[in-house]
């Protein structure tokens, strides 16, 4: 059961309405029109091979729809049908959704979003968990609206610290987290915070890898061999995690420069054009906007740099882990060894990175399982 009273900390609210001036808007179409398209080689030119990164066709046909058929403002319209708020935590601008269930005995739930998402992974879920859930859905500092980034030095374990006074100042004594990525590393900082009332974190990756032992090995299933090897594979295409948390500021100067190049970084939306990205072309121009209109870059990709330093711990606090086909796979022996109260472990045949927006329904089934 939570509660809305007996705050811990008093925040000062204020309701927040997402809408972005007209001469933004219109600054970006003007940007887009005047888009400067990458070289490429005569081999490819034309084709969507993505061995070399984002293809310049791809980006093409998201630009002619971004200008012609991408409806910014029904954006707004989906994101404003939510209450939303800022406060001040740390000394930190926060943005966060908070929608009460009519159910008051319901359980209160952080969602906490992906890189290179935002609060939007999470519109569809929203109403497929109301039912038994409060939902508060706070923004990175320094992504989305909870701008401007006050420092440099917002890791995920102060990240977590945050979450927790923010559910403490909403009124909640008790709650769980559901995470993502980045929101997975934070929800997993919770459980090991234990702050009192924790529920558990609910997570879509445990990133535990072999530690070099070969005993560790003994007992790896073939599944668990396939995980290796789709992890081996992401090793081979996700070069901006080691940009981000080596130069963050220079690889945001470019980004933040250029629409296009925002829409070509986050290559992860299309999971590296591999095939099984299941995001909508208006589900994936939604969040490069909402970066762009924002100015987020800087921010996302210092999640990196304040982590790059940040040393393994093992985790006692409850957990459990729902497995996407087509996402990075935990791996259940050294996932076990460095969590030790995994008490739910869902595999699903359809789904990936940003299975909040692509199977919605099903990630909503795994949440409540665990939490029941």
């Amino acid at each position: 059961m939570t509660t809305h009273q007996n705050q811990s900390q008093t925040l000062d609210l204020r309701p927040f309405t997402v809408a972005v001036p007209q001469d933004a808007v219109d600054d970006l179409q003007g940007r887009l029109a005047r888009t400067r398209y990458a070289a490429e080689p005569a081999d490819t030119a034309g084709t969507h091979d993505w061995t070399a990164g984002a293809p310049v066709a791809y980006l093409r046909e998201m630009v002619a729809h971004w200008r012609d058929g991408f409806d910014w403002r029904a954006q707004e319209d989906r994101m404003n049908a939510h209450p939303q708020f800022l406060t001040e935590i740390d000394g930190q601008t926060v943005h966060f959704v908070h929608v009460r269930s009519a159910n008051e005995d319901a359980t209160a739930l952080l969602l906490l979003h992906t890189y290179p998402g935002s609060f939007l992974d999470f519109i569809d879920l929203v109403p497929h968990l109301t039912d038994d859930f409060h939902l508060v859905i706070p923004s990175i500092p320094g992504v989305g609206f909870s701008q401007p980034l006050a420092d440099g030095a917002w890791d995920s374990p102060r990240i977590a610290r945050a979450w927790d006074a923010l559910m403490r100042g909403l009124g909640y004594d008790s709650y769980g987290a559901h995470g993502s990525d980045n929101g997975a590393i934070v929800a997993r900082e919770l459980a090991m915070l234990a702050p009192e009332g924790f529920l558990g974190a609910h997570v879509l990756q445990l990133f535990s890898f072999p530690s070099g032992d070969p005993a560790e090995f003994e007992r790896m299933t073939p599944a668990d061999y396939g995980a290796l090897e789709f992890a081996g594979w992401f090793q081979t295409v996700n070069g901006f995690a080691a940009m981000n948390a080596s130069r963050p500021q220079t690889v945001a100067a470019a980004l933040s420069d250029s629409p296009v190049g925002q829409l070509a970084y986050n290559e992860l939306f299309e999971n590296f054009g591999n095939g099984t990205g299941l995001l909508n072309r208006d589900q994936v121009l939604a969040q490069v906007s909402l970066y762009w209109f924002t100015n987020s870059s800087a921010g996302a990709t210092r999640l990196y740099h304040a982590d790059r330093d940040g040393e393994p711990r093992i985790n006692d606090g409850r957990i459990g882990v729902a497995v996407f086909a087509d996402d990075f796979r935990s791996m259940r022996p050294f996932a076990e060894r460095d969590n030790t109260s995994i008490v739910s472990w869902t595999e699903h045949p359809r789904g990936g990175h940003f299975a909040s927006m692509e199977v919605p329904e099903e990630l909503a089934g795994a949440i409540r399982g665990f939490f029941s």
